[in-house]
């Protein structure tokens, strides 16, 4: 998938005002998923990314951490400058593209290695994620 393509599918998804917002809540959610799996897995998820979002999948982070859902969003957004919540649809918005953007065994491999409740975030490709309002698109 294209660079334009994929961040087109996230603003949309996250209704963002600008591809630009989008690449930078792409970048920050892509980080910390990043510090989540492992070197490999996140190797693996780049190398199905367009540059420059494949960046945020490439820094070297050494071992995974080990943190749940929640962790996850609050990391989001104290990245973002965003409100739980919101990092909640800005995470869905994200990784719902890269379910569609990488292979699905990439996608199955990578849910193997986060918490049953990270799953609902990957969206059902290719849905929508759920709005705030808790009603899909």
């Amino acid at each position: 998938m294209r660079l334009d393509e994929f961040l087109d599918r996230v603003r949309d998804r996250g209704e963002f005002h600008s591809v630009d917002e989008a690449e930078q809540v792409t970048t920050a959610v892509l980080w910390v998923i990043a510090s989540r799996v492992t070197p490999e897995e996140a190797a693996g998820l780049a190398a199905g990314l367009p540059a420059p979002l494949d960046d945020a999948l490439r820094l070297e982070r050494g071992r995974p951490e080990s943190f749940d859902r929640e962790e996850f969003l609050r990391r989001v957004a104290q990245q973002t400058g965003a409100r739980p919540r919101t990092a909640e649809w800005d995470a869905g918005a994200v990784l719902s593209a890269l379910a569609e953007a990488v292979p699905r065994e990439r996608v199955d491999r990578l849910l193997a290695q986060l918490p049953a409740d990270f799953a609902d975030l990957f969206g059902d490709p290719p849905h929508h994620p759920k709005r705030p309002g808790g009603t899909p698109h």
